[in-house]
C-alpha cells in the first residue's frame, strides 16, 4: 500500500531512485500530460467529466450524430492539430533516449509523444490523424479529409477558440444543419470515423495484448497524467501490481491506482519531468 507524498522534493527523490534502478521503465500516459499543450482533459480534479464525449453507439447508429460530430470536428481540428509538445513530452522523449524510460502506452490521441521525438509509442486509443471507414475498412489521412470537407462546405464558417480532448468543439444545431458529411472515397459510404476508440467502444485486441506484454516485461511502470478512471489504462496498473512490479504515479490529483503505487506525486507534469531528467542526469 502506498502513502501519498506531500513533500515534493522527497517524492521526486524516490521517483528518481525508482526509475534509476529500473532502466527501460514503462510509461503509461494520459490526458494530463497534454494539458500544458492546451488540450484539456475530460475530467476535473474530482474525476467528473467536464464534457460529454461522443458515444460509439450514437455515432454508428445515427447519420445525424455523424453530421454533428464531423461539423464540430471540422472546426475543432484547426485548434487541435496546432498543439505542440510541451516540456513534459520533451522530457519523456529525452529520458527514453537516455535509456531511463522504455516503451510508452498512451491513452491520448494527439501524437504529441511522437512529435516530441519519442519512439515505441502505442496509441492505445488510436490517433485523430487517421480516419477509418466503418463500411469497407479503408484508412486515410485526416489532413486529406479536412481538405475535402473544406471543399464540400465552402460556406461553413463557424469559429471558436475551444479545444477538446477528442478534437471537436461545441456548436449550435443551427450551425450544424446543412454541413455536408464526408463520404468514403473507396465505397462512398457516409460512415467515416476518426481512427480512435470512442467511449463505449473496445480497444483493439492486439493493442491490449501488446500493452499487457510490455507490462509483464517492464522493470517498473510510471503513470503520467492519468486519473486511471477508465479501465483501459487502469488494467495495466493492476497487472503491474499483481506482478509485483514497482509503480509510480505522477498527476495533479489523486487517482484510482494510488493504492497500487509505491510513489505518488501530485504535481504539474512539465516541471516535474524536467526536474526528474535533471536528477537522473547528475
Amino acid at each position: 500500500m502506498s502513502s501519498v507524498d506531500t513533500d515534493t522534493d522527497a517524492a521526486l527523490d524516490r521517483l528518481a531512485a525508482l526509475v534509476d534502478a529500473a532502466p527501460g521503465t514503462l510509461v503509461l500516459s494520459g490526458a494530463g500530460i497534454s494539458t500544458e499543450s492546451g488540450i484539456p482533459d475530460y475530467r476535473g480534479p474530482d474525476g467528473e467529466r467536464r464534457v460529454t464525449p461522443m458515444q460509439y453507439r450514437d455515432f454508428v447508429g445515427s447519420s445525424e450524430a455523424r453530421q454533428r460530430y464531423w461539423a464540430r470536428a471540422f472546426v475543432g481540428w484547426r485548434n487541435f492539430s496546432g498543439a505542440a509538445p510541451n516540456a513534459g513530452h520533451l522530457a519523456v522523449a529525452r529520458l527514453q533516449e537516455a535509456g531511463h524510460l522504455g516503451a510508452i502506452i498512451t491513452q491520448n490521441v494527439d501524437e504529441l509523444h511522437q512529435a516530441a521525438g519519442a519512439g515505441d509509442v502505442i496509441d492505445l486509443h488510436g490517433t485523430l490523424s487517421r480516419v477509418v471507414c466503418l463500411t469497407c475498412g479503408d484508412r486515410s489521412s485526416r489532413w486529406d479529409l479536412d481538405e475535402r470537407m473544406a471543399r464540400d462546405n465552402p460556406s461553413f464558417h463557424a469559429h471558436t477558440g475551444e479545444i477538446r480532448p477528442d478534437g471537436d468543439v461545441t456548436l449550435d444545431e443551427i450551425e450544424v444543419a446543412g454541413f455536408v458529411v464526408p463520404h468514403c472515397t473507396v465505397c462512398d459510404a457516409d460512415t467515416l470515423k476518426p481512427d480512435v476508440v470512442f467511449f463505449g467502444e473496445s480497444v483493439p485486441k492486439d493493442r491490449v495484448e501488446r500493452s499487457f506484454a510490455l507490462t509483464d516485461e517492464a522493470p517498473a511502470l510510471v503513470v503520467l497524467g492519468s486519473s486511471l478512471v477508465v479501465f483501459s489504462g487502469y488494467r495495466f496498473v493492476r497487472r503491474a501490481a499483481q506482478n509485483g512490479t514497482p509503480v509510480a504515479i505522477v498527476t495533479l490529483s489523486p487517482t484510482r491506482g494510488d493504492d497500487a503505487a509505491s510513489v505518488v506525486l501530485n504535481a504539474p507534469l512539465g516541471p516535474t519531468l524536467t526536474e526528474l531528467e535533471r536528477r537522473l542526469g547528475d
